[in-house]
């Protein structure tokens, strides 16, 4: 079977999911020259785009019915098993043979497997490729994309993902993509926790924290957490790049998958539970950044004191 190329003009894109990352990387997409059929749960979000050129789908299914290659983001791996393989509105149901679906949402390692799976009986190729650099990489398009499925229709997408990411790597077969980002989760959950509490004591040991990071943020230990997030936390700005409760339920995934191949995950778990008490002080819509909020409470203070108020 034949793998479509993608070329700007001629493939038809269909977009599922414009939150504050699907928006931007839907945006390019069309910046790009590329025809788009979009689909958002509540259609208002999706707006912008449709004032744009993009076209409307009244369901997944519709929208997979009417193109060429349909990628999605979304919020959990319910919400993918949904907008992928509900039999009556799934992008499934609405595939042609010789289409290509892709799930860029974070989401379970095997369900990507099982999507894979299933699209391939129908005839239509599945890949699993989310993406990290929040927010700021999605705007920018810049982001980390990491693709699991077959490399041919891999590299037939190349003109999608360069609209999209700077940073684009193959990694494997099917779940392999989500398998990658499971390992970019772990390296932030616990790099946030020495972030947030670097920049406490320093609060709290009088410091200027603008002053600080000009010393510490090119050093050994910069990190993109610290330079991108650092300043927000600093402002008391805690609008989303990522949401916090997205990023409880990516590490419940990678505590499940830890799991299941027997690994022990001390401090992934620690990170889990500090985020979680974050969702329980009311911060789930906030940034991955508002685990200092939770953070400074535990020490018995608002985080930047009483004339920046926490949200």
């Amino acid at each position: 079977m034949s793998i479509p190329t993608c070329v700007p003009g001629k493939t038809r894109i269909g977009w599922i999911g414009t939150g504050v990352m699907g928006f931007h990387m839907c945006r390019h997409l069309m910046a790009a020259g590329f025809d788009v059929v979009v689909y958002n749960r509540t259609r208002s979000k999706a707006q912008p785009l449709l004032d744009q050129g993009a076209q409307w789908g009244d369901t997944p299914r519709e929208v997979a019915k009417h193109c060429d290659v349909v990628f999605a983001i979304v919020g959990y791996p319910q919400d993918v098993r949904e907008v992928f393989l509900d039999p009556q509105r799934g992008a499934l149901a609405g595939a042609k043979p010789g289409s290509v679906l892709v799930d860029m949402t974070t989401s379970e390692p095997s369900l990507a497997v099982e999507m894979y799976e299933a699209a391939k009986e129908k005839g239509v190729f599945m890949l699993d490729a989310p993406v990290s650099g929040g927010d700021k990489g999605a705007r920018e398009g810049t982001l980390s994309i990491m693709i699991g499925g077959d490399a041919p229709v891999v590299e037939a997408l190349k003109p999608c993902w360069e609209a999209m990411g700077k940073t684009i790597v193959h990694q494997g077969p099917a779940g392999s993509g989500q398998h990658t980002k499971m390992v970019n989760q772990i390296l932030i959950s616990t790099m946030m926790i020495g972030v947030c509490e670097a920049l406490i004591y320093g609060y709290r040991a009088g410091l200027d924290l603008e002053t600080v990071l000009k010393s510490v943020a090119s050093g050994a230990a910069g990190s993109w957490s610290l330079s991108n997030l650092g300043p927000r936390m600093i402002a008391n700005n805690f609008d989303p790049g990522f949401f916090v409760e997205h990023f409880v339920k990516d590490m419940g995934i990678a505590l499940a998958e830890s799991r299941r191949i027997g690994l022990a995950m001390p401090g992934l778990a620690l990170a889990e539970q500090l985020y979680r008490s974050v969702m329980a002080k009311g911060w789930a819509k906030n940034g991955t950044h508002a685990l200092i909020l939770a953070l400074a409470d535990m020490n018995g203070f608002d985080w930047i004191g009483r004339d920046h108020p926490a949200p």
